[in-house]
C-alpha cells in the first residue's frame, strides 16, 4: 500500500472540505444536475476518442495507484547475482530448477529462453519487445486520463454557460440571480476539482510507476544477458548498481556487507 497517495488523498479532501465549510452553506456546492453535466459529459466525450476496451483497461489500472511496486530494484539485483553465481558454479542448465522460485514473470520468461539455449541477440530482442509493448500499454492508460483532465474543465465551462443562459431567462426575479449564479459556477468547480485533484495526480502516478517498471525491466535484461555470457557475478553486480540512486546504492551496499559478515565472503 502506497501511504503517500493515501495521505495526499485524505489531506486534499480535508482541504477542500475546509474551504467549503468556511464559506458557509455546504449545500450550495452540491448539485446533481451539475455533476451529471460535468462528469457525464467529460466521460462520454473522452470515450468517443478511445475504444471501449481502452476505457475498461484504463479504469482497471486505478487500484494500482494505491499499491507499491511488487519488485524492488535492490531485491532484483540480489536475485540476479544469486542466479549468476549458480550458473557460474553449475552451468546455465542448473538455472532450470531456480525458475520456479522467481516471482517476476518477465524475468522468469527470460531465464527460460536462456536455459533453452536461445541466442543472446534473440533473447535481447524478445525482452526489448516486451518492454516496448508494456510502455505502449502504460502510455495508453495515461493518455486516457490526460483526455479526462482536459474534458472535465471544458464540460464544467459548458455547465456554467448552461447555468448562465438559465440565469438570463430569470432576470425579472432579482432574488433568484444570486443563487442561480452560484449554481452556474458549481460546474466549473467540479471540472477543476476532477482535473487537478483526480486526473492529474493519477497521470503523474502512472507515469512514475511506468518509468520505474521500465527501468527495472531494463536492469533485468542487462542482468540476464550478463548471466548468459558468463560474466563475473561481481562485475555484473557492479554494473547493475548503476541503475540505483545514490541512496539506494548506499543502502544496498550496507545490506550486502551485513550479509557477508553473517554468511562469509561470496565466491
Amino acid at each position: 500500500m502506497d501511504f503517500g497517495t493515501i495521505i495526499g488523498l485524505i489531506a486534499g479532501i480535508a482541504v477542500i472540505a475546509y474551504g467549503m465549510f468556511s464559506g458557509g452553506d455546504v449545500s450550495s456546492y452540491i448539485d446533481v444536475s451539475s455533476m451529471i453535466v460535468t462528469i457525464g459529459g467529460g466521460i462520454c466525450s473522452n470515450m468517443m476518442g478511445f475504444s471501449l476496451a481502452d476505457s475498461i483497461k484504463a479504469l482497471k489500472v486505478l487500484p494500482l495507484i494505491f499499491k507499491e511496486p511488487k519488485s524492488s530494484a535492490m531485491s532484483t539485483i540480489r536475485t540476479l547475482v544469486e542466479l549468476s553465481q549458480k550458473a557460474r558454479r553449475e552451468g546455465l542448465l542448473a538455472l532450470e530448477s531456480a525458475q520456479s522460485e522467481l516471482q517476476d514473470d518477465f524475468l522468469k520468461k527470460a531465464m527460460e529462453l536462456v536455459v533453452d539455449g536461445i541466442e543472446a541477440e534473440i533473447v535481447k530482442t524478445t525482452m526489448q519487445l516486451d518492454i516496448d509493448s508494456m510502455a505502449v500499454r502504460h502510455q495508453n492508460a495515461q493518455a486516457y486520463f490526460k483526455g479526462l483532465a482536459g474534458q472535465f474543465p471544458a464540460w464544467g465551462l459548458i455547465g456554467t454557460l448552461l447555468g448562465l443562459i438559465n440565469l438570463l431567462r430569470s432576470l425579472d426575479d432579482p432574488s433568484s440571480i444570486g443563487p442561480a449564479m452560484a449554481l452556474a459556477l458549481v460546474t466549473t468547480f467540479y471540472g477543476s476539482i476532477l482535473a487537478n485533484f483526480v486526473c492529474n495526480p493519477i497521470i503523474s502516478k502512472l507515469g512514475g510507476n511506468s518509468a520505474e517498471e521500465i527501468r527495472l525491466r531494463e536492469m533485468m535484461m542487462e542482468g540476464v544477458l550478463s548471466i548468459q555470457s558468463g560474466e563475473n557475478p561481481r562485475l555484473m553486480e557492479h554494473k547493475l548498481k548503476t541503475f540505483l540512486s545514490p541512496d539506494q546504492r548506499a543502502e544496498y551496499e550496507a545490506a550486502s556487507k551485513g550479509q557477508e559478515k553473517q554468511e562469509g565472503p561470496r565466491p
